[in-house]
Formats: structure tokens, C-alpha cells, sequence
């Protein structure tokens, strides 16, 4: 028996479908450094906020973070008198029952912040890649969500 083209196609992306995994078509490129949220988003110094990092999609697209840094950070018209702020440095725990997320609670720290300045948590992700005789190095890529600082 032989089939018709057009349903041995229809058999091939069905097959092609069933073989993908469907979370990895779910993960858009920009997640390949992580997903950052802050909350609230609005804050001032003293306020209680929290930060939560998912990595499952940057797992997906290949990339296994090492070490995370969350920062304070003024992305664009920068003066150059407003350097980042390092909020926390942490490591994922692998023998924890969710390895991929990472969630902190801490106060906006009361530093010398500029009115009227776009600010953003920006998550910075080192990860391992392998180099072109094996041996590995250390890489960073980052993602950013937009805070505003009142009352400064």
C-alpha cells in the first residue's frame, strides 16, 4: 500500500511533534539566562521586596548556572556615578526539591539613589561552557526586571 503524499507529511509532523518535548518549545530565547521577578516593583530604601529567578528555560536552552548575582542597576543614561548595587551572590542548590528556582526576601538597601532614574534588578547568570579543547570556562549572560525607587 502506498500512501499519498500529503498524509505521509501529516505522518511525519505528527511523529516530529510527539518527539519534541513540548516544554522546550515553550521556552523562548530570552529565557536562556533565567526569568527574574521582583515584588513589589515600586519600593523605597528600607522597603521589604522580593526576588524570585526561575531556570527552568535557560536549563532547556543549555544553560545550568553556576553562581547568580542580583544587582541594582541603572540601564541606560547611566552618568557613570551610579554604579550597580550588588543586592545577594547565590548558589543553586542541586539537592534541593526545586534546583531551578531561587527565591530571597531582603530590604532595598538605603543607598544614594537619583530621582527621577530608571532603575532595574538585573540577574546576572554564570554558567559553565565548554571550550574548544574541552576543558571548561565560565560564562555570564543576564536578564533585567524594571523596579521604581520613590521617596529618595
Amino acid at each position: 500500500m502506498q500512501l499519498p503524499f500529503s498524509t505521509a507529511i501529516g505522518i511525519l509532523a505528527a511523529f516530529s511533534a510527539v518527539a519534541t518535548p513540548v516544554a522546550a518549545q515553550s521556552c523562548p530565547q530570552a529565557a536562556q539566562f533565567g526569568v527574574v521577578i521582583v515584588s513589589p516593583t515600586t519600593l523605597s530604601p528600607g522597603d521589604t521586596f522580593t526576588v524570585n529567578a526561575n531556570f527552568t528555560c535557560a536549563a532547556q536552552l543549555g544553560v545550568n548556572p553556576q553562581y547568580t548575582d542580583y544587582y541594582i542597576e541603572v540601564p541606560v543614561n547611566n552618568n557613570g556615578h551610579e554604579p550597580p548595587i550588588l543586592l545577594a551572590r547565590r548558589t543553586l542548590d542541586a539537592s534541593s526539591a526545586t534546583p531551578l528556582l531561587d527565591s530571597f526576601t531582603m530590604q532595598l538597601p538605603y543607598a544614594y539613589y537619583f530621582a527621577n532614574t530608571g532603575y532595574v534588578v538585573m540577574l546576572e547568570t554564570t554558567y559553565p561552557v565548554t571550550g574548544t579543547n574541552g576543558s571548561p570556562y565560565s560564562v555570564v549572560g543576564g536578564v533585567e526586571a524594571p523596579i521604581t525607587i520613590t521617596n529618595i
